[in-house]
């Protein structure tokens, strides 16, 4: 779907880097490597994005760090567009509505990092059914197009790893009863909340 809007794969890329994740910072050579690209390219398309203001950049050193700029009257819209294309609303609203018992859920490893590599890392906590569970991660697969790899913890469990996660990049999707939706009062996804409590 984006892909016929961004024809430019590198910009689109690049708006999943940074808007699925806002936290995200990275710098261009950073960036080069991790897409596999020539730099010319990517300093291409980080300047038509601060050009645009979707992007803002800050000197860090000798390099100059890039992340998504949070006061552009777009930025909210970017961002549900961004979560929509890889499908984390379909994930709350198929797995975590129809689940009950979950207490925490949030994605590690590389779409927390704004990479879509196509296999999201979902950490759940709570007194979860696996049969409903896996049938309920099929489901959500085959709608956004992407492999799942889950890992449920109980409570206890989640109190002794909870300070390893910490270290970890992550994108909070769930806390208690409450679905936070991907965010914060402030609009915010946290991007290291407090995993002790």
């Amino acid at each position: 779907m984006l892909e016929s809007l961004i024809t430019s794969k590198t910009r689109l890329k690049l708006l999943l880097k940074f808007f699925l994740n806002p936290g995200t910072k990275a710098y261009l050579r950073e960036i080069a490597a991790e897409f596999g690209e020539s730099s010319n390219a990517i300093r291409v398309e980080l300047n038509r994005l601060s050009k645009a203001k979707l992007l803002k950049s800050e000197p860090a050193g000798r390099t100059i760090e890039y992340q998504a700029n949070s006061d552009h009257p777009l930025y909210g819209d970017i961002k549900n567009i961004v979560k929509k294309y890889v499908g984390l609303d379909q994930l709350v609203e198929n797995i975590f509505d129809e689940l009950g018992g979950v207490e925490r859920a949030f994605i590690t490893g590389d779409y927390a990092r704004g990479i879509d590599s196509g296999l999201i890392d979902l950490v759940l906590v709570g007194k979860i059914d696996n049969e409903l569970l896996e049938r309920l991660t099929q489901k959500t697969e085959a709608l956004i197009k992407r492999k799942i790899r889950l890992l449920v913890l109980n409570h206890k469990e989640f109190k002794t790893l909870g300070d390893r996660l910490l270290k970890e990049k992550i994108l909070l999707l769930w806390v208690g009863d409450e679905n936070v939706k991907l965010k914060t009062k402030s609009g915010e996804a946290p991007s290291s909340p407090e995993l002790n409590s």
